[in-house]
């Protein structure tokens, strides 16, 4: 019986025949894990996408005054009335099409790379699928944001031009890039990059930091294992405010160097374009400019990507159940 069993192992395999495949319990494996970071990306895609055009119009305008040396103040509410009046309703989304380049790769790498980041440091650190303590939970937000920055730079880049310029100066993305790579170099393409990873780091670490906190004090407290999506909206909102109030300097000086090419400044490094913006404007007026706009639109924004995401990853989640239990 020793020897037929020998013998059977050793029979080669004849011509026409294959190795019997992994069964579907095995070939499961690794679906899980695939699916999770395809349904990241998309609720992170959708999340972005939903939320930047909510608030285009104001952030339009925040950036146009981010690149002037012009006070900001009430004034700014008015170039949303005037630009209305003078080029129409949908003028007042103009660059937004640039926007939804960048953003929706943005998005969808920083939300989808803090999940896959919580499960890799949750690993390191002892806990697997469990909420992560205060300092890996803000390094998870912070190497997020990170991450997405550098992939998608070049077209946060892109988008402030269009934002900043007249439809004649630039007729589409590609003519952006284009024209900047001709006229300027491939390298100004990175211009203004160091202040927005320094700027990146603080704003994406507490954002999520403060809404993944909040999200498990509510959890602690109220027994309720997910929050409504109103309280989603809340814990965004705080998280938003906090997040780009810690990081704003750098926004300004970030907005300043990406759009000096058409402003007729010339700004070099972090600490001089800081320098010139506080000996010409002073530090409040300057390096904060627009701040109050944010505090309208930050809250909104992020509070609407964080709630779009969630509530996103919620759907595919029962809509991947219902078709698993339909089989």
């Amino acid at each position: 019986m020793g020897n037929g069993v020998q013998q059977h192992q050793a029979t080669p395999l004849t011509q026409g025949e294959v190795l019997p495949q992994p069964s579907d319990s095995q070939a499961e494996g690794l679906k899980p894990q695939t699916r999770s970071v395809v349904n990241s990306l998309l609720s992170g895609a959708l999340a972005g996408a939903l939320a930047k055009t909510a608030v285009a119009p104001l952030d339009r305008t925040k950036i146009i005054f981010q690149g002037r040396q012009q006070h900001f103040s009430h004034e700014a509410y008015r170039l949303i009335y005037r630009t209305y009046l003078k080029d129409g309703f949908l003028s007042l989304w103009r660059g937004n099409s640039a926007t939804m380049v960048r953003v929706i790769p943005y998005a969808a790498i920083q939300f989808c790379a803090h999940e896959q980041y919580k499960r890799l440091l949750g690993g390191y650190f002892g806990f697997q699928g469990k909420a992560l303590p205060p300092v890996p939970r803000l390094l998870a937000g912070s190497m997020a944001g990170t991450t997405a920055a550098m992939l998608t730079y070049p077209l946060d880049m892109v988008r402030a031009r269009m934002a900043v310029t007249p439809k004649e100066m630039y007729s589409n993305i590609i003519h952006v890039f284009v024209r900047i790579s001709r006229e300027e170099g491939l390298k100004t393409l990175y211009r203004g990059f160091t202040p927005t990873i320094l700027g990146v780091v603080p704003y994406a670490g507490l954002s999520f930091f403060t809404y993944e906190t909040l999200k498990k004090m509510h959890a602690e407290r109220s027994g309720r294992p997910q929050p409504y999506s109103y309280e989603r909206l809340v814990f965004g909102a705080c998280a938003g405010l906090l997040g780009q109030s810690a990081s704003y300097p750098l926004d300004v000086v970030r907005r300043r160097m990406q759009t000096a090419g058409v402003t007729g400044h010339t700004y070099g490094t972090i600490l001089g374009t800081m320098r010139d913006i506080v000996a010409e404007e002073g530090v409040v007026r300057g390096l904060y400019k627009g701040l109050s706009m944010n505090w309208v639109k930050g809250p909104i924004a992020v509070g609407i990507s964080f709630t779009t995401f969630d509530m996103t990853q919620i759907l595919l989640k029962k809509l991947y159940q219902l078709r698993y239990n339909n089989r």
